[in-house]
């Protein structure tokens, strides 16, 4: 039996994060840092990815690349694998969004939001999974969104994509977990991110709107959901795969 607080620990854990340079990804990858995990950032813009392994440390590393290049994803966990050994966790962090109304979403703009948020997380974990499987041992998490859990408008594209990665983790969990590697999702609330705060800044309604029907009636903080990261990552988790845990303040149960 694990004892506390070792059960949370990631000490000699390696976790990749896609989207890890800055907002939910950096929080996470902090989380994991603290947690004790060598933390490996993959992203397209390499200033941001410098500056965050400056701030986490020298247990960080990043390699820039664009998930959307499915052809290069298994080149990158071969360097990846080469460079710091296996990947324990696989974090599908890296999103984007669109907002228009779903009569003025184009075929194209929707195929560039589920290449983003699909496909290139299905990519990156089937490069991953092989060398999990032979381990017997491994950890794949995926940032869903309220938009997998309740319509939200103005968003179609990104709302059927979120709720895809839910029947993913669904499917991969049913598929992978007898084989040692569980498989879960966090469905963030409306978190204090610097996105978030420009969004809210050129509409106050939304943001009444939003505290409005959270009943704990705060945003949260990135923190909360890199936390709950580690936790689904680590021993203490040990016999939790397949599910999608909101961590909202309560938004998707409240009135």
């Amino acid at each position: 039996m694990h004892s506390f607080p070792d059960v949370f620990s990631l000490t000699g854990k390696t976790a990749l994060i896609t989207g890890g340079g800055t907002g939910i990804g950096l929080a996470i990858a902090k989380s994991m840092y603290a947690a004790g995990a060598t933390v490996i950032l993959v992203g397209r813009r390499v200033t941001e990815l410098e500056l965050a392994v400056k701030e986490l440390g020298p247990r960080s590393f990043y390699f820039s690349h664009d998930i959307t290049e499915f052809d290069k994803s298994e080149n990158l966990i071969k360097r990846i694998t080469e460079a710091h050994g296996p990947i324990d966790c696989l974090v599908n962090n890296a999103g984007i969004n669109l907002k228009k109304p779903a009569i003025d979403t184009s075929v194209e703009e929707f195929q560039t939001i589920l290449s983003t948020n699909v496909l290139a997380a299905h990519v990156l974990t089937k490069a991953v999974a092989p060398q999990m499987i032979e381990r017997k041992s491994g950890s794949i998490l995926f940032i869903a969104s309220m938009a997998s859990l309740f319509g939200i408008p103005m968003v179609v594209a990104y709302s059927a994509a979120k709720s895809a990665q839910v029947g993913m983790v669904r499917t991969l969990a049913s598929e992978l977990s007898s084989q040692g590697i569980r498989v879960n999702a966090i469905a963030p609330g409306w978190i204090e991110t610097a996105m978030s705060a420009k969004a809210f800044a050129g509409d106050p309604e939304r943001l009444k709107k939003v505290l409005g029907r959270t009943p704990m009636a705060k945003l949260g903080k990135p923190e909360d959901i890199g936390w709950t990261a580690v936790y689904l990552a680590s021993q203490a988790a040990s016999f939790v795969t397949g599910v999608v845990i909101p961590v909202d303040g309560g938004v998707s149960i409240g009135f």
